[in-house]
């Protein structure tokens, strides 16, 4: 399946990486490579995660607080939080307002 990131899904990706490339060289990049790797998850069984609300699913990130938030169509799947779960939870419920 085709992965769509949200604008601000990108951006927490992003800030993510620089905020682990900050605290420890190459920690970043073991940061993105577990994203993609839960991604590859996601794109093999996208209806097996943990689902959050209708249609909107969690795949949590190996050795990192994290969870990809998704949501599945026909064939794309789109990604609308890469979510800190130390954060407020369900922050990123208004962004659900039907994002295709």
């Amino acid at each position: 399946m085709k992965f769509e990131f949200l604008d601000i899904a990108q951006k927490e990706l992003d800030d993510s990486f620089d905020y682990y490339e900050f605290q420890q060289k190459g920690l970043g990049y073991r940061f993105v490579y577990e994203v993609k790797k839960s991604m590859e998850r996601i794109d093999f069984f996208p209806h097996t995660w943990q689902e959050i609300t209708v249609n909107t699913r969690r795949c949590l990130v190996r050795s990192f607080p994290y969870g990809v938030i998704y949501k599945v169509y026909d064939e794309k799947i789109i990604i609308v939080a890469i979510a800190n779960l130390h954060r407020k939870p369900n922050y990123w419920k208004d962004r659900l307002e039907d994002k295709r």
